[in-house]
């Protein structure tokens, strides 16, 4: 019998890995429509080829934010250029993450009626973060 080699293609597994997401939060993320059918298996599980998947990851877990560096924004402004509410500012401010350290980061400047942050210190926050966003269907 000749062996005949695996479909090309990543498992959940391997695709979770690559964008450093858990298998949980990516299982949920290939529930949604538009995610590519399946092209082969490897083992128990099916495969995806990486050029399906990569754009909708991509859309789903990088927070595209045209924020200039060294420009102050408010948390209106914030919301209005990377879909984060200010609610969610306001809100992340009195929270912790589990190693302590603050959820958003201290305003850089507090003089006017509006608490403002610099573009890369915007930035830097969303790095942290997560960007999916759960969806009603």
């Amino acid at each position: 019998m000749v062996d005949t080699p695996p479909p090309p293609g990543e498992t959940l597994r391997e695709i979770a890995a690559r964008y450093g997401r858990s298998y949980e939060t990516l299982r949920t993320l290939a529930k949604r429509p538009g995610w590519p059918t399946p092209n082969g298996r490897k083992g128990g599980a099916y495969t995806y080829d990486p050029a399906d998947v990569d754009p909708i990851a991509t859309a789903a877990y990088r927070r595209p934010a045209a924020l200039a560096p060294r420009r102050l924004y408010t948390a209106r402004e914030i919301a209005t250029a990377t879909g984060i509410s200010a609610g969610t500012i306001r809100a992340d401010r009195t929270k912790t993450r589990a190693d302590g350290t603050p959820r958003w980061p201290a305003p850089d400047d507090t003089t006017g009626p509006a608490h403002r942050w610099y573009g890369r210190t915007v930035t830097a926050e969303l790095e942290r973060r997560h960007a999916y966003r759960r969806t009603t269907q």
